[in-house]
């Protein structure tokens, strides 16, 4: 039986994998519990990933929006 390889189930989870490869993967997931519960692992894993938001801190957008004042205050004087 083929080990595979984290790398392996993630290409195999994105569908990134050739047709050869998915069929013997789905063969090997068929038989193998450890590998089952491996591809479930990294499979919520990735739905936890696909669910967060992150929003830049208010201090940064701050920053920018200062940033570009002073860009604008400088191409406006030329």
């Amino acid at each position: 039986m083929h080990n595979y390889s984290p790398e392996d189930l993630i290409l195999y989870l994105y569908k990134e994998t050739s047709p050869e490869a998915t069929a013997a993967i789905e063969k090997a997931l068929q038989e193998d519990w450890t590998l089952r519960e491996k591809l479930n692992v990294l499979k919520t894993s990735m739905e936890r990933l696909n669910s967060i938001t992150v929003s830049p801190r208010t201090e940064i957008i701050l920053n920018v929006l200062r940033h570009a004042r002073t860009k604008e205050e400088i191409t406006t004087s030329k």
